[in-house]
């Protein structure tokens, strides 16, 4: 163990506990994190999760997604999501549902599926509908990464056949199901100033120019050490600007492996830069990273030789990137 962590482990005792409560004192309504069922084996692992102190807010990384919701027809299956409400209910933590519609994650009745216009969009209606009215009083993603990187519509099941109507449907659906919901339209890529961000700009000033319910934009933070783009904070006014929320949805800032200690503090810097915007921009409510530690982050799986993009590492010790954060909010 190097001299660095050694000092950031007697230290614990000292700052473990305040992110969540950091945050609050900054006007902020939460700062969480991402979990997944298959973690909950791991009693340590829970524990410092169910610190409210530290996370305010959970989001279900896969139970309600649609795959694990609705897996036929009509027929519906509520249990992995219900157990993380009961695990936010009973810490008190705050709940985000995660997603209603998305192209990844479909099960093949609806991925491999042939529909008219008027079909799918029922389709839509009914999945949206009922997941929002059975776990009611969240905040919802709604759509997920509805866009490629240059800010056309992403070609999904939904967009090649109902167009863009699929996304009025979908958040008219929730708002019908949940009047008290928060919904969100959530995209990556988002940070950078370009194409895809102005494509949620003008998608946004549509929907809410023909009377369509959306509350926020999901800005999801997948980063890279050395790379958070300057245009973030104007980004993010821009979006706010349109009368809505955003919040940093899913953060992680990954790295070229082996980690080293100057890696390590530049990636304390980025967490520290991203916080602090989040922080100077009044309509930005809260930050949830994509789950807190590198045991279970789904970035290795994803970019192979990268990693260590979480402020705990893999034994659930605190990295550098914690006290970036801590710093940030005081």
């Amino acid at each position: 163990m190097s001299k660095l962590f050694g000092a950031f482990l007697v230290l614990l005792p000292l700052v473990a506990g305040q992110l969540n409560r950091a945050a609050k004192e900054d006007k902020k309504l939460y700062f969480g994190s991402a979990t997944d069922n298959p973690e909950w084996n791991d009693t340590e692992y829970v524990r410092i999760l169910s610190n409210t102190a530290n996370f305010g807010q959970l989001t279900p990384a896969n139970s309600m997604k649609w795959d694990a919701t609705e897996p036929e027809p009509g027929v519906f299956n509520f249990t992995g999501g219900d157990q993380v409400v009961q695990l936010a209910e009973r810490n008190g933590q705050i709940m985000r549902g995660h997603n209603c519609v998305w192209y990844n994650q479909l099960p093949d009745w609806v991925s491999s599926g042939t529909f008219t216009n008027a079909s799918l969009l029922n389709i839509v209606e009914n999945h949206c509908s009922t997941i929002v009215n059975h776990w009611r009083g969240k905040i919802w993603d709604v759509i997920n990464e509805p866009f490629n990187d240059d800010g056309t519509f992403r070609e999904t099941i939904f967009f090649n056949v109902t167009g863009t109507a699929y996304i009025p449907a979908a958040l008219r659906a929730a708002r019908a199901a949940d009047p008290h919901a928060k919904l969100y339209i959530n995209d990556y890529n988002l940070e950078e100033a370009g194409p895809k961000a102005t494509a949620m700009i003008n998608l946004v000033t549509a929907l809410k120019s023909q009377g369509v319910p959306v509350d926020g934009i999901g800005v999801q933070g997948h980063l890279f050490v050395g790379e958070v783009p300057d245009s973030l904070e104007s980004n993010l006014q821009a979006f706010t600007a349109l009368g809505v929320e955003v919040a940093i949805t899913e953060l992680d800032i990954r790295m070229t492996l082996p980690a080293t200690e100057a890696l390590l503090e530049q990636q304390k810097q980025d967490y520290f830069n991203v916080i602090s915007t989040c922080k100077g921009v009044s309509g930005c409510v809260g930050v949830t990273l994509w789950d807190y530690t590198d045991k279970f982050s789904w970035v290795p799986g994803a970019f192979p030789g990268q990693g260590a993009a979480c402020p705990w590492d893999e034994n659930l010790n605190i990295k550098p990137a914690f006290f970036g954060i801590l710093d940030s909010w005081q």
